[in-house]
């Protein structure tokens, strides 16, 4: 069976759907799906925000996304829970298990089935969140589908959707080492750097903090770019402006989960 075909059924059977939306492509391209299978009526997206997580940039994209889509959309504003505070390498699994909790039963209670944006190739990848999906019983109907994330944005693609280039932007707490205390200060600096080197054109991009340096990863293509004498010499002022000490640049560039383990 076709993908698409099958992505349709099983968004059918649901009938009325609430889409956990980070303003990602999956999630967006599951909203699209559903309104357009199930009607404006029938979908609902809820962002779950925090300044942990979410920079202010993607936040405002996720609005601007909602808007092209034209669906309700709801925004809860969430702490850091308290069993990540020291940033366990499970985060993910308390995290997703404590706020899926709280929006499923929401969605309950206003007639909506809670799905997220998990597709096939999430399976590939070390996420502990998934277990929390898995236990919640939240459903993924991309993952259902098979749909992988390189189909889900040529699908995006073909519907001419203006997100369909968009690049992977993970949880900001991603960016910091496993076991020590996330601090917001930190979390900030992160996101005042991300957000310079965007407004530079580098598309792919993490800052990763090790202690009082920044590692900073682009995409693979944008090497070239970014160790050019006069970009480097940029950014190493704007970084330590921020509040870096030191600046690296990871000559692998961009690789998902690299602070793993």
């Amino acid at each position: 069976m076709d993908k698409l075909r099958k992505l349709e059924e099983i968004i059918k059977s649901y009938k009325k759907i609430m889409v956990a939306f980070s303003g990602g492509l999956d999630s967006s391209f599951l909203l699209y799906f559903a309104k357009k299978t199930l009607g404006k009526e029938n979908t609902k997206a809820i962002t779950i925000y925090s300044p942990y997580k979410i920079s202010q940039t993607s936040l405002e994209q996720a609005r601007n996304i909602i808007k092209f889509l034209d669906i309700p959309h709801m925004i809860i504003n969430t702490s850091l829970p308290e069993e990540i505070k020291y940033n366990p390498i499970d985060k993910c699994y308390f995290c997703k298990k404590e706020i899926f909790s709280k929006i499923k039963e929401l969605a309950n209670k206003e007639g909506f089935i809670l799905c997220d944006g998990t597709n096939y190739d999430d399976l590939n990848d070390y996420r502990p969140g998934i277990k929390a999906l898995k236990e919640l019983e939240i459903i993924s109907p991309l993952l259902e589908a098979e749909l992988t994330k390189k189909e889900i944005r040529n699908y995006a693609r073909k519907y001419k959707l203006p997100f369909w280039d968009k690049m992977p932007d993970a949880c900001l707490i991603s960016r910091l080492p496993n076991n020590k205390e996330i601090k917001l200060t930190t979390i900030q600096m992160v996101e005042n750097a991300e957000d310079y080197l965007k407004k530079l054109g580098f598309k792919v991009v993490r800052v990763r903090v090790h202690d009082n340096l920044a590692r900073i990863e682009v995409g693979e293509k944008e090497l070239k770019k970014i160790l050019k004498p006069k970009i480097t010499k940029q950014i190493d002022s704007e970084l330590k402006k921020i509040g870096f000490k030191y600046v690296s640049i990871d000559c692998k560039g961009y690789k998902m989960g690299s602070m793993n383990g």
